[in-house]
């Protein structure tokens, strides 16, 4: 039975890919990498974040510093972030029925907090941010230990194969939305306990776990 429901942000909570495509083509000379046009997003959804990285050409070391430098720009945009239409209702469909609730994510955790407080949305259990690209089954580990949580009692919500990914890890249920980054094709192959296309869906899947 579920106790904890945890998210993702960017791209499940809020719809971050237009401005974190634009900042990210922006930092390309600076960080050395090859743009991205608008034509290519439907290939690029298709991919990982190892083969992005290896697409773009940037060098490893430097997707770390890349990283936290997009956060830095995001919060200077951050005004035009929207959630995704629906998330807000069933967050707080998920928070009536009784479930703990919670975000991982890499961007920041200022940035988040802003986000939901413009939305009247402040009111998560708790907020994991500044994870690494492939650090997320980590922080998941981590709170589930201190938090004495059975791994059959959570179960994590993101839009990009490495949140299924790390969840398999983690060794919790996942469920993989697709109004974010990747396509359905790819979450499809990565074999999420659930797959869903509304937010409204999430609360019948999550019942019946």
């Amino acid at each position: 039975m579920i106790k904890v429901v945890i998210f993702d942000f960017d791209g499940t909570l809020a719809d971050t890919f237009d401005l974190i495509f634009a900042i990210t083509n922006r930092l390309s000379v600076e960080f050395g990498y090859k743009q991205t046009k608008k034509e290519e997003i439907p290939e690029i959804e298709k991919l990982s974040p190892l083969e992005l990285i290896n697409q773009s050409g940037i060098s490893l070391f430097k997707v770390p510093f890349l990283l936290r430098k997009i956060r830095t720009e995001f919060q200077k945009e951050i005004n035009n972030v929207r959630l995704f239409s629906g998330i807000k209702e069933a967050v707080l469909e998920l928070r009536y029925q009784g479930y703990k609730i919670g975000i991982i994510t890499s961007n920041a955790q200022e940035n988040v907090e802003y986000v939901l407080q413009k939305n009247d949305l402040l009111m998560f259990d708790f907020i994991a941010s500044g994870t690494t690209l492939f650090g997320k089954h980590r922080v998941i580990k981590k709170y589930l230990k201190s938090e004495k949580i059975q791994t059959e009692e959570m179960v994590y919500i993101g839009d990009e194969t490495r949140d299924i990914h790390a969840a398999k890890k983690a060794k919790i249920k996942v469920i993989a939305v697709t109004w974010g980054f990747n396509s359905r094709e790819a979450l499809s192959e990565f074999q999420p306990d659930a797959l869903v296309e509304q937010p409204q869906e999430l609360i019948e899947v999550i019942n019946n776990f």
